[in-house]
């Protein structure tokens, strides 16, 4: 394609250096202009049936299984009772049975390493047999346990080359599941990962261990209040945001594919500011896209429920249905990925990164989590006072937990990408604190001063037996700039970026709800009935006096809370280099040890691993950057500044007036622009060299405020980058 062609001086005629990069964005963008409006497609009725078909759930378990080890099976499942490690080969063929028939050829065991993402192995349930012969295997000894190499994935100085042994352990309690692809089909078989010598080198593991420490927290504390033992499922609801771009215009973009965001991009005039595009009308060649997703996710048995537009242009969310939390989290990786398959079918490419575009909203991934006590919702206010008592408890150890370990959840936060999204356009701020609203905050004054006020009711409030104020359930508004906010029967944790595994934040958000459930278990375990709510009225008052410094229900946003924040002596780690070192404090080393969740040796390891992935990828975005700058944008400014100099010289020796000023004024800034990108490169060039992540990201910084003005200044043909105006609107 003929781009555009300039005279020199002499009359001869020369193509623009950059005429391929020209080509290839303009070609991408009348591409993408040229695709047919998707017609509607005729209605499919929503089939129930349908939902986890492909899964091992409760129906397929009774129905391949034999009774007897289906009961046992579900007894794991649903009330953690420890699974029988007889039956483990019968499930397993009952389990292949049903794969054969859902017309799987492999099987793999899935899990989740330390390196953000999903693992898998296949194997074939083929196995050669005599005489020629082929039979189809899968024994208990497949199901229960597999051997990846561990020294192959990050561990942290845990598992080195010569140490390469480690397992995978089949996780009853996350049913399998079926993966298609277009010539067939996978079992899989979620699984802990962990080494040869015992340590987790997983998030699943982990997980697991907490959920375990909370469960037994909650039923000590439930015990206090004279309930009986019933099961307790801790619940979590992951929302999803991420943005789809057209596939042609991300490969285009050597930065997109490297780091999954912009390293270069000038704002549009137009992005997000009319606010015209959250729960806006969607396009149909999205809701194509959506709908697609969501019937894939059905099969798999995930609850996907609600889809919009978000705020920013081009950004949409997903959200789910409650589920048990360790089946959410391994769901919601599912989700990603298929949302990232889904996206490639469709001809678009799904963005997960916290801050794929500079100055307009990231994504995040809002962590909905919620504790359940038999029929009992423990974060409802409920209407009696008992359910009052027991919710105002639970309330107050949440807040002590985050006064006292708000550093751990700041470390589950952290992240080079997330680093770009906390503090800016609905994403919350670095500081760890708790929005409760103001119905809440009134009660938590009553409680404190142990009266409810002349303005109400002038009686002395006295907990379990007079009512609080009707609390309902949406007893507190909105804020999207805290990071943790009470939203009515659950706690919003807004902070996690959107590709992160919800792993890590409920891991540590039920290892220190735990602690400061025992706390108050231990203060009320002995006294007695007769002075129980006395008692109680007094423990809640004093750990409220100690730690409602955490409690915020202003603007995160605010340089005052800032300053707030210091004065009450929050941590604010920015950054995620400050972010992760209290993974190495004793003190929290000692907490994750007291409940089985962490050694100080997985500890430690996890820290290793947070700082050399954010030192990787720090140094893959320098380099990247570096590379597209001396490339593709040196040479389209170098070209523009030559023919404006050129004209220049022409207009000057002709003697022309007219004219003159402007083009001087052009070879200025282009001129700047190019000393200034030179400059650039070389600082970001040396800085690579050093290995210095911060003088990195500074260096990046610079030259791409230099690199975003000259995109103002070259030919809109010339740039070789799609821009901002393109990748956000066209698709």
């Amino acid at each position: 394609m003929f781009c555009y062609i300039f005279q020199q001086q002499g009359g001869t005629q020369r193509t623009a250096t950059n005429t391929m990069s020209n080509c290839k964005r303009n070609h991408a963008i009348q591409s993408v202009a040229a695709r047919p409006v998707e017609a509607p497609a005729p209605s499919v009725p929503v089939n129930a049936d349908d939902f986890g078909i492909d899964v091992f759930n409760e129906t397929a378990m009774r129905k391949y299984l034999p009774k007897d080890v289906a009961e046992k099976l579900l007894a794991t499942v649903n009330s953690g009772v420890p699974l029988d490690p007889e039956i483990a080969g019968t499930v397993a063929h009952g389990m292949k049975e049903w794969a054969l028939e859902r017309g799987a050829t492999h099987y793999t065991h899935w899990f989740m390493p330390l390196t953000g993402g999903t693992a898998e192995k296949h194997d074939a349930f083929l196995n050669p047999a005599p005489h020629d012969k082929a039979v189809l295997n899968f024994s208990g000894k497949n199901l229960v346990m597999g051997e990846p190499d561990a020294s192959s994935f990050p561990s942290g100085g845990i598992r080195s080359t010569f140490e390469a042994r480690g397992y995978t352990a089949w996780d009853p309690t996350s049913p399998a599941f079926i993966k298609r692809h277009a010539n067939g089909a996978t079992l899989c078989i979620p699984t802990a990962f962990f080494s040869y010598t015992g340590e987790a080198l997983d998030r699943k593991t982990p997980l697991l261990r907490s959920l375990q420490a909370l469960k037994g927290a909650v039923t000590r504390l439930m015990k206090c209040f004279g309930l009986p033992e019933e099961t307790c499922r801790i619940t979590l609801g992951p929302e999803q945001e991420y943005f789809l771009i057209d596939k042609q215009f991300y490969l285009n973009r050597p930065d997109l594919v490297q780091t999954g965001r912009t390293l270069f991009g000038a704002p549009p005039p137009k992005h997000q500011q009319l606010e015209d595009h959250y729960f806006g009308a969607i396009r149909p060649r999205i809701i194509k896209f959506m709908t697609e997703v969501e019937q894939e996710l059905w099969r798999l048995g995930i609850p996907a429920k609600t889809r919009h537009n978000e705020v920013a242009p081009a950004q949409f969310e997903l959200a789910p249905v409650f589920e048990e939390l360790n089946l959410s989290v391994d769901h919601n990786m599912l989700v990603m990925e298929v949302l990232r398959q889904t996206a490639e079918r469709n001809g678009l490419v799904c963005l997960l990164h916290e801050k794929p575009f500079a100055g307009i909203n990231g994504n995040g991934k809002h962590n909905n989590w919620s504790i359940n006590y038999g029929k009992r919702n423990l974060l409802d206010p409920g209407k009696d006072p008992e359910q009052n008592m027991i919710f105002l408890t639970v309330l107050c150890a949440v807040i002590r937990a985050v006064d006292l370990h708000a550093d751990l959840l700041r470390t589950t936060t952290s992240g080079a990408g997330n680093d770009h999204r906390l503090g800016a356009n609905e994403a919350p701020p670095s500081i760890i604190s708790i929005f409760v609203g103001d119905q809440l905050a009134d009660v938590i004054d009553i409680i404190k001063s142990g009266h409810s006020g002349q303005a109400r009711r002038p009686s002395t409030l006295r907990i379990g037996v007079d009512t609080l104020p009707d609390l309902p359930r949406d007893a507190t508004d909105r804020n999207r700039t805290s990071p943790f906010a009470f939203t009515g029967n659950k706690f919003e944790f807004r902070a996690p970026g959107s590709s992160h595994c919800c792993a890590a934040a409920n891991m540590f958000l039920n290892t220190i709800v735990s602690e400061s459930f025992d706390y108050i278990s231990e203060k009320l375990k002995d006294v007695p009935a007769n002075e129980f709510n006395e008692t109680l009225q007094s423990l809640l008052r004093d750990i409220l006096i100690q730690h409602d410094r955490v409690i915020f229900n202003g603007n995160g946003y605010s340089p005052e809370w800032v300053e707030e924040a210091a004065k009450r002596k929050l941590p604010n780690l920015r950054t995620t280099p400050e972010a992760i070192r209290p993974l190495m404090d004793p003190e929290n080393q000692k907490l994750v040890e007291k409940y089985g969740v962490f050694t100080k040796e997985e500890m430690a390891s996890r820290y290793e691993i947070h700082l050399e992935e954010y030192n990787k990828r720090i140094a893959i975005e320098g380099g990247i950057a570096l590379e597209i700058a001396k490339s593709m944008i040196v040479p389209v400014v170098t070209d523009n500044y030559s023919r404006a100099a050129s004209t220049l010289s022409k207009a000057t020796s002709d003697g022309l007036k007219a004219g003159v000023k402007g083009l001087t004024a052009v070879c200025e800034r282009l001129g700047t622009g190019l000393d200034a990108l030179l400059e650039g490169c070389d600082k970001l060039e040396a800085a690579l060299a050093e290995e210095d992540s911060a003088k990195i990201i500074d260096a990046m910084a610079a030259l791409r405020k230099t690199a975003d003005a000259m995109e103002h200044e070259v030919d809109d043909n010339a740039w070789p980058l799609p821009k901002y105006r393109e990748m956000l609107f066209i698709y």
